[in-house]
């Protein structure tokens, strides 16, 4: 008689090996199957029909990134606030002051972001 836990491990055993077996099989067949060229025009990068004129890999100043971040944060704060409006009878005096300390940590944040220089723009 096998022991249950190891009958489960053979079970797991003999699904992750044809899951393994299956995604093997597939990429080997997709790459075999697949066709190639060697026309030196499938190399450069395509840009609605017109041959690029530049690198296309110019870096980004961080700026745009920091904002981005900075939006996705007090984004999250609407996100939060709302359901804190819609139950705020319910929550008390207590729910109240759970939110006034949640918006003085992001206005921290936001304090902070602003003394580094991350909303200038000079």
């Amino acid at each position: 008689m096998v022991n249950p836990t190891v009958d489960l491990l053979i079970q797991f055993g003999l699904m992750a090996f044809i899951g393994a077996a299956v995604a093997f099989a597939l990429i080997a067949m997709s790459h075999m199957m697949s066709p190639t060229s060697k026309n030196p025009n499938k190399a450069i990068s395509y840009e609605c029909g017109v041959l690029p004129c530049a690198e296309a890999r110019v870096p980004y100043n961080v700026h745009f990134y920091l904002v981005a971040v900075l939006f996705v944060l007090f984004d999250l704060e609407a996100v939060f606030l709302y359901p804190w409006a819609v139950a705020f009878r319910t929550l008390g005096v207590v729910g109240l002051v759970e939110m006034f300390i949640f918006i003085g940590i992001l206005l921290v944040g936001y304090f902070y972001a602003w003394k580094k220089g991350v909303l200038d723009w000079e």
